[in-house]
């Protein structure tokens, strides 16, 4: 049994209209719910071994906040632009790639590539991930290699409104 989460990048501010797509920043809704969001993680006792991340801003810094409040080392984060850049065969070749010896990894991206994948994966439906939602899906197999469209199950979706 393998598990991943997948994280849509929190709220992103819009503000700045001379700041690039790649280069922009959480706004302070973004920077409040990433925390909280990992908290409810910790709550369940979930400690990913490995997390990859999209190297843009936004995506960066969920993971980094993510990485504090689970008490992981920044320094573990793999970026890969291919999650930025790419679509959803992409992310099923970053999976197919994690190392053998992890259980849990945690994946932070962007949509709508993300909730497809989701639901590429997990043979389910998720809309539309919201910003700093997080899908918990189980695939039923023993080596990540495995891992293609309906080789997993959503187990949960959860988010930021989900709890107000």
């Amino acid at each position: 049994m393998k598990t991943i989460y997948l994280v849509r990048h929190a709220k992103s501010d819009w503000g700045n209209a001379n700041t690039g797509d790649f280069d922009r920043t959480l706004n302070a809704r973004g920077m409040k719910n990433a925390p909280v969001m990992a908290a409810r993680l910790k709550q369940k006792e979930i400690l990913p071994e490995l997390v990859i991340s999209s190297p843009a801003t936004r995506a960066l810094t969920t993971a980094e906040l993510f990485c504090e409040t689970l008490d992981l080392p920044e320094e573990q984060i793999q970026q890969r632009i291919e999650i930025y850049r790419g679509g959803v065969l992409d992310l099923l070749k970053i999976v197919q790639q994690i190392p053998e010896t992890c259980t849990t990894a945690m994946l932070f991206g962007h949509n709508p590539t993300l909730t497809e994948f989701s639901n590429l994966l997990a043979g389910s439906y998720i809309e539309s991930m919201v910003t700093c939602g997080v899908a918990k899906i189980d695939l039923d197999i023993d080596s990540w290699k495995s891992a293609n469209p309906d080789s997993g199950k959503l187990a949960w979706y959860d988010f930021p409104k989900k709890h107000q």
